[in-house]
């Protein structure tokens, strides 16, 4: 079966069975491999996209849920680091392995696009349901302190 749908504004059409996972699209089909693996259980975060904007499990979700949808993926943020989200996590030394980063910043870029000036409660919330096996949360949460600072001035 085909499914149209747009992945970082461009027009995308996943030739899958309808319960195929988001996740193998993205990363067989569409080779967006910066969506990550992690459990297959919707657990630790490491698959996190956007779709319509909504942070969402890609290995949980099937590509048939996103048809005629806008989905989002790490490789969206921006081509050359330059995204605040991006920029902090640079400035901060948020990755050690690097990887459950893409899902961290895709879950921290829905937060910060519903709240532009999150509390550490707001943070730890949004980023709940994200596994860092390196234990970097602390540096997380200053990354998205700084992003958000940054995306207030602009």
């Amino acid at each position: 079966m085909s499914v149209n749908f747009q992945v970082n504004g461009k027009p995308a059409q996943a030739n899958a069975e309808t319960d195929t996972p988001l996740l193998w699209v993205l990363r067989d089909e569409l080779g967006m491999t910066g969506t990550k693996f992690g459990c297959g259980a919707a657990l630790c975060g490491a698959c996190t996209v956007h779709v319509n904007g909504e942070a969402v499990r890609s290995c949980q979700t099937p590509v048939s849920a996103v048809a005629g949808k806008k989905v989002a993926t790490v490789e969206g943020l921006s081509k050359d680091n330059t995204h605040p989200l991006q920029v902090a996590w640079i400035k901060h030394d948020v990755p050690q392995c690097g990887y459950c980063q893409s899902g961290q910043l895709m879950s921290a870029s829905a937060l910060l696009a519903k709240n532009k000036n999150p509390s550490d409660t707001d943070i730890d919330n949004a980023m709940s349901g994200n596994v860092c096996r390196c234990g970097t949360y602390p540096r997380i949460r200053a990354a998205i302190k700084d992003a958000a600072a940054m995306m207030r001035k602009a």
